[in-house]
């Protein structure tokens, strides 16, 4: 039996990882639960699943968090008792959102724990400091999203057989291309947001969305395979894929692809990353070979779609310039929702952020959020600057 602790479990990839659980009784026990401010649904969940130990984010929730749990459940507060949760069990998932989940990575990887990893600030931003975490005994990083979970499958025989960069030429991450594709740059000037949160294949949050709209999302999960498998930037290609069926791709030297096809699951990464290396009999994302199946590629166009190639620049950059592009990113959305800027002004807005990187070295946490914190500044300052002139 496999126990389990899943950090953010109210969000969504919590709860479909405790899908995955409910479905395979048999093989997981859930050991610990933790979210930031979700009580009603924490309480449900740790009365079904009744974990060992739960944390709550905020402090103030934990006299009744504490008062509506099962008697003997032990309950922790605040990001120590996230982190504490963090070495509980033999899988530790963090499903944990923004910069908060970065203590959760550190501290799974430093007690020796396999982490299925969904929180993307923790390689994005802090990639140079988790990365020495990846060597201690018993420390094991799998990716929960679908486009490394499907690299990882790729290059599984020869990570197996200690050979996973030999022969390998290139690595292709495949994106939808969003509810934009094959848009004009005048359409594209005049996109709402209800335009942008329409997504034609997944259900997400409202930032990730507007990412996935602007590629952004693609830029980001770039740097994280450049993180996860010591893959160069040059040798990282992105093609749109409106199917979403092929998920990612991996080209070795011989002229061989191979891929990774389902349907779009998130419980299908989660299961695999829960089980490896083994896999679990279930039917998550599961194709009907039986119905026809098109499926097309393109290139995706840089001049339309900027966003991506920013998250390229940072990528090379490196040091901390991840972090600072994290932090821009951010605040550009957060203003495009909120009716500051236009879609396009995102890009032009990260775009400014990143002229003004300062190369700090990404050698300490502090420094990886000085960097998110001023690229974030950057576009909130160039936001600020704009309205003052509205009026």
């Amino acid at each position: 039996m496999t126990t389990v602790a899943v950090l953010g479990s109210t969000g969504s990839i919590g709860t479909q990882t405790l899908e995955v659980v409910r479905a395979q009784q048999d093989k997981f026990q859930i050991e610990s639960l933790a979210a930031w401010s979700s009580l009603e649904l924490l309480v449900a969940q740790v009365r079904e699943f009744r974990p060992k130990q739960v944390a709550i984010g905020r402090e103030d929730l934990f006299d009744e968090l504490r008062r509506l749990v099962p008697s003997g459940t032990e309950v922790l507060t605040g990001p120590i008792g996230f982190d504490e949760l963090a070495k509980t069990a033999d899988v530790i998932v963090n499903g944990v959102v923004g910069f908060a989940g970065l203590g959760v990575t550190l501290s799974s990887l430093s007690a020796g724990k396999r982490l299925a990893l969904a929180n993307k600030e923790s390689l994005i931003a802090a990639g140079p400091l988790v990365q020495p975490m990846r060597a201690i005994p018993g420390a094991e990083l799998i990716p929960v999203d679908s486009e490394h979970c499907a690299l990882h499958q790729c290059l599984r025989a020869d990570l197996e057989l200690g050979n996973s960069s030999r022969y390998l030429r290139e690595l292709v991450l495949t994106a939808s291309g969003g509810p934009f594709r094959g848009w004009s740059r005048e359409q594209l000037e005049s996109v709402t947001v209800n335009d942008a949160l329409n997504h034609p294949t997944w259900s997400m949050g409202p930032k990730i969305t507007i990412d996935s709209s602007t590629l952004m999302n693609k830029g980001l999960e770039v740097i994280e395979a450049h993180e996860l498998f010591g893959v160069g930037y040059d040798d990282i290609k992105v093609v749109v894929h409106p199917q979403s069926i092929v998920h990612s791709m991996a080209s070795f030297v011989d002229g061989t692809t191979i891929a990774q096809l389902s349907q779009p699951d998130m419980r299908l990464p989660i299961g695999y990353a829960l089980a490896f290396p083994e896999r679990i009999d279930t039917e998550f994302g599961a194709l009907d070979w039986d119905a026809a199946i098109s499926m097309d590629f393109e290139p995706p166009n840089l001049h339309r779609f900027p966003c991506l190639g920013l998250a390229f620049d940072a990528g090379r950059l490196g040091e901390t310039a991840p972090a600072w592009l994290n932090g821009a990113n951010e605040a550009a959305v957060a203003g495009f929702l909120q009716g500051a800027i236009s879609w396009t002004g995102i890009a032009a807005a990260i775009s400014a952020s990143l002229e003004k990187y300062d190369g700090e070295r990404a050698d300490c946490v502090e420094s990886v959020i000085r960097a998110d914190r001023r690229g974030r500044e950057c576009v909130e300052n160039l936001l600020a600057d704009k309205r003052a002139k509205n009026v």
